[in-house]
């Protein structure tokens, strides 16, 4: 079977596990992805991984996407506009979200176009915001089902619209149970299944070497993720400020860039931690393999915005575990389904310093408890975030939606006239 995958950027440098699924979903050559895309990449950064499939990779440029809108017009105008109409309505609450949505659109009726020149079975979307939207109108113009995978964000920020996105969904797929358990508010395993199926690593690229960081030397720390507010990186520098005497061994390496750089490095040396951190900024995959190679201790140390931008259950998290590396992270959506306090790690309140500060001085303090942490992770990982094995349940969903699909699709379906049409790929005109 044939399978696009809609995205909203790429590549994308924090986004490496769309490549690693894509990779194993193909492996064993039953399927074959195409990846469309909407916007710019945000930095110039290409993982190697990544560069396989920019071969397979489509995003169209403004004349492609304006000669879609005409030629959709032309073909099923009334489908079309009546799409248009739905989302007009969906969004009408939230002013620049639907300006956002009437954006992505002629991009979508773009990639719609070329879907409905045949070829591809299924659309699947990672995250549930304007690539889900893509999906739900490429089904709508062309009858092709689609599935979704649903992250963070994408639905705990906004859920305008998503009750009818889902619906017309063939399945979704939740990266945790608490993902599952929200969508289930929006009519998830009512209207339609929703699976989870945990985001995974190729483990056999992370070296794993349990390490503890006990007595008295000095402590690497490593943070991964984009300098924004939801991050928690200010929190952070906080905690090793306030903490005192048992946390001033850790220093910490900052990988990633962000809107909050500048503000961040001035708070590091406003609170006296300049010789402390170090912000790297974004870099490729090796160099963050080399940075997690070399660390005592990860420290994630993620809040929720007032706006409920959360995260999901970051890889990065999965990473350090992977690689034998003791996690802190903070308690919310699904990290308590990957940093089991107690267990496989060591929980903070989301927004606290000084509850931060005690849960890192908690993972230095016993060398032997925290080797038996590190150990209990790595097997936590090999059981629920083996690429091979989310890949594998991915591909199963894909190849069983038939029955979903054949049932909706005479419904959506726009009859009559050939499949043709199409648009340039992304080394053409659409840069």
């Amino acid at each position: 079977m044939v399978v696009a995958y809609v995205t909203s950027r790429f590549p994308e440098v924090t986004e490496t596990w769309i490549v690693r699924e894509l990779d194993a979903l193909t492996a064993d050559k039953d399927v074959e992805c195409h990846v469309l895309s909407l916007f710019p990449p945000q930095t110039t950064v290409v993982h190697p991984a990544a560069q396989r499939w920019l071969a397979d990779h489509r995003r169209p440029g403004v004349r492609a996407a304006a000669g879609a809108v005409a030629w959709w017009l032309r073909r099923s105008p009334g489908c079309f506009l009546v799409a248009v109409a739905m989302v007009i309505a969906g969004y009408l609450r939230r002013p620049r979200t639907l300006a956002r949505a009437l954006t992505t659109l002629p991009i979508a009726a773009a990639h719609a176009r070329f879907l409905a020149a045949g070829g591809i079975d299924h659309v699947h979307a990672h995250f549930a915001t304007y690539p889900l939207l893509t999906a739900w109108l490429c089904h709508r113009l062309t009858g092709v089902g689609y599935s979704f995978t649903a992250h963070a964000h994408d639905i705990f920020v906004d859920q305008s619209f998503l009750r009818t996105r889902l619906a017309a969904a063939d399945f979704a797929v939740a990266i945790s149970d608490f993902n599952r358990g929200f969508l289930a508010a929006y009519g998830g395993d009512r209207a339609t299944p929703v699976h989870v199926v945990r985001m995974g690593l190729d483990l056999s690229a992370y070296q794993y070497r349990p390490r503890a960081a006990g007595g008295s030397r000095a402590v690497r720390a490593l943070c991964v993720g984009r300098l924004k507010e939801e991050k928690g990186h200010r929190v952070l520098l906080e905690a090793l400020a306030r903490a005192g005497s048992d946390l001033e061994r850790v220093s910490v390496d900052f990988v990633g860039d962000g809107p909050l750089r500048g503000e961040l490095e001035a708070l590091a040396g406003s609170l006296g931690l300049r010789g402390r951190v170090r912000f790297h900024g974004a870099l490729p995959e090796h160099r963050v393999t080399d940075l997690f190679d070399g660390a005592d201790l990860f420290v994630l140390p993620s809040k929720i915005k007032q706006d409920g931008t959360m995260e999901g259950l970051p890889v990065v998290l999965v990473e350090a575990l992977a690689c034998g590396v003791p996690a802190v992270a903070t308690r919310m959506s699904g990290v308590p389904e990957l940093i089991r306090d107690g267990d496989t790690g060591w929980l903070a309140e989301p927004g606290s310093a000084a509850d931060l500060g005690r849960a890192i001085a908690e993972a230095l303090a016993d060398e032997t408890e925290t080797l038996r942490r590190v150990e209990a992770g790595r097997a936590l990982v090999e059981r629920n975030h083996d690429v091979r094995r989310s890949a594998a349940a991915l591909r199963r969903l894909l190849q069983g939606r038939d029955a979903t699909a054949d049932r909706r699709a005479s419904a959506a379906r726009v009859g009559g006239g050939p499949r043709s049409g199409g648009y340039p790929t992304s080394r053409g005109a659409s840069k």
